[in-house]
């Protein structure tokens, strides 16, 4: 099967695509030794190498000339082609007005390099011998360069090169436009503002964004811009840089500062088409930039791809956001189960947490005769029920700055001391303990259940730490732990059984009667007090 012939609009594109193809590959290298003498140059001044400056100039002035030259070519191969001259003499001349420059620009930094090596001198060598190399590289290239000067001639017949087969690989996988110049593809509807001092602009803009589905507001100038922009939600910004009153360019910085603001893409549009203009646009945060008059279906592409950079970016947002909402309540439930401190330790690396603690009190509070009454109530109440009263326990616990341990059953169980030490561990769990009798009473009155407290409070040293990989909890043991069991489970209902430790602890700051004494295993005989809610004594 034969090769199919290329049609003229084929040609065409193809031509395009092989001038790109050679402004890459020749017109590169030859700004490249341009700004590399330009580097040189500096570096030869800075280091006070004056020796080095007269063939450095003399090498720069080659090199515009070579660039001036590969300019031209590109822009168009016979435009120096003079009336008469053969094409054979044409394309020769171009090799030579084309290795001119390069050999001599070739020739002084070899020179420049023998120098050096005669006198062992190294400063710029190695960058002299870079230069060197790009001038090697575009020698390279003339062949090519001249290769374009004949385009014309081989395209359409077969006769194509290697530098067209390259770019028609190319344009074989990068489909062209529809022939109606319209890109075809739908495009989410998003909410943009167009700000131009223009009326004609605006309307121009305004229309052909609305016919793509887009909700377009208008601003004439920098001041409603930024109103606009503060008070309304958008997806995108067109933005005129000449503006009245303010600048484009200060709108710019103003909605880049904001942090209302700072995340809405603009585009800059403008007719200053200045490179100063398009770059300190872009370091102010533009997303893109497009002279005036634009092409509009550049214009569509650039507003689809800076839609879909932000339709993305709020995507990535909303996920940060629900992460962080997880996140939060994560350590809210972990809050629930473990003390601020252990967690930070365990955040920290530690995978073992086991504390002695020296001075701790502990408080056992148990629901007397819940039990019984329980079997009265459905199972839905007994819940509601007890959440009622543990609930006002945790929140009495947190006011007190005390750490909940755990429930069992009806029972309640708390401590202080832990994980950090408190030096009134003691004063805080008495007035704690009182302050759950109070709840208790008040509301078994609310509904009528009779129902009392009876707590049990002990001091002394006790082991803290994290029990479980799964399912783990913060707990507490040691004597003093079963010492406090024993002071709730002997006590009365409606009473603060305490020890004659924590009663020493707790000094002058309560009244106390003295219960008698109680056997504790391991310990003998220990004398026992209750702890008055009605006699707290002066401070």
């Amino acid at each position: 099967m034969g090769r199919t012939l290329p049609t003229t609009a084929t040609n065409e594109r193809l031509s395009r695509a092989l001038t790109a193809f050679l402004r890459q590959e020749v017109q590169a290298p030859a700004t490249a030794i341009t700004e590399f003498l330009d580097i040189l140059i500096e570096d030869a001044r800075r280091l006070r190498l004056d020796a080095l400056l007269p063939d450095l100039d003399r090498m720069l002035s080659a090199s515009v000339q070579l660039n001036a030259f590969v300019s031209s070519i590109i822009k168009d191969s016979s435009s120096d082609s003079p009336e008469g001259e053969t094409p054979e003499a044409f394309h020769h001349r171009l090799r030579h007005d084309l290795r001119t420059p390069l050999n001599a620009i070739k020739g002084y930094s070899e020179l420049l390099i023998e120098d050096m090596d005669e006198r062992d001198e190294q400063p710029l060598r190695a960058d002299l011998a870079k230069l060197k190399d790009h001038a090697d590289q575009l020698l390279g290239q003339i062949d090519a360069m001249v290769a374009l000067a004949r385009q014309g001639d081989g395209l359409g017949d077969g006769g194509h090169s290697k530098e067209t087969a390259i770019v028609d690989d190319l344009l074989r996988t990068v489909a062209p436009l529809p022939t109606n110049r319209a890109l075809s593809e739908a495009i989410r509807s998003s909410s943009i503002l167009v700000v131009d001092d223009n009326a004609s602009n605006r309307d121009v803009l305004e229309r052909r964004l609305t016919q793509k589905g887009h909700k377009v507001v208008t601003a004439a100038n920098g001041t409603s811009a930024l109103d606009l922009a503060t008070t309304q939600e958008f997806d995108l910004i067109l933005l005129d840089l000449i503006l009245p009153e303010m600048s484009g360019f200060e709108v710019l910085r103003r909605l880049k500062v904001a942090e209302q603001t700072n995340d809405i893409p603009v585009i800059v549009i403008s007719a200053l088409d200045e490179l100063d203009s398009v770059v300190r646009c872009i370091e102010a945060g533009a997303e893109d930039y497009l002279s005036k008059p634009f092409n509009p279906v550049l214009l569509q592409a650039r507003v689809r791809a800076s839609l879909e950079k932000k339709w993305l970016h709020d995507r990535e947002k909303k996920f940060i956001a629900d992460l962080e909402q997880e996140k939060r309540r994560s350590e809210a439930l972990l809050l629930n189960i473990l003390p601020q401190g252990i967690v930070n330790r365990l955040r920290n690396g530690e995978t073992v947490i086991a504390d002695q603690v020296s001075a701790a009190t502990i408080l056992f509070c148990d629901l007397v005769g819940f039990t019984t009454i329980s079997q009265e109530m459905s199972a839905d109440r007994v819940i509601d029920f007890l959440g009622r009263i543990f609930a006002e326990f945790d929140r009495l616990a947190a006011a007190y700055g005390v750490e909940k341990i755990k429930t069992i059953g009806d029972a309640y169980m708390v401590a202080a001391g832990i994980p950090e030490a408190q030096p009134d561990h003691a004063v805080r769990i008495a007035e704690l303990a009182i302050r759950m009798l109070e709840t208790v009473n008040d509301i078994a009155a609310a509904t009528a259940v009779n129902l009392q407290a009876r707590i049990g409070v002990h001091s002394g040293p006790i082991v803290a730490g994290v029990i479980g990989t799964h399912k783990f909890a913060y707990d507490i043991w040691g004597d003093t732990v079963n010492t406090a069991s024993r002071m709730e489970s002997h006590s009365l209902p409606g009473r603060i059984q305490v020890s004659a430790a924590t009663r020493s602890l707790l000094g002058n700051r309560f009244s106390f009667e003295r219960r008698g004494s109680i056997v504790v295993k391991g310990k003998g005989t220990m004398e026992t007090f209750f702890l008055n809610p009605q006699m707290m004594a002066p401070m």
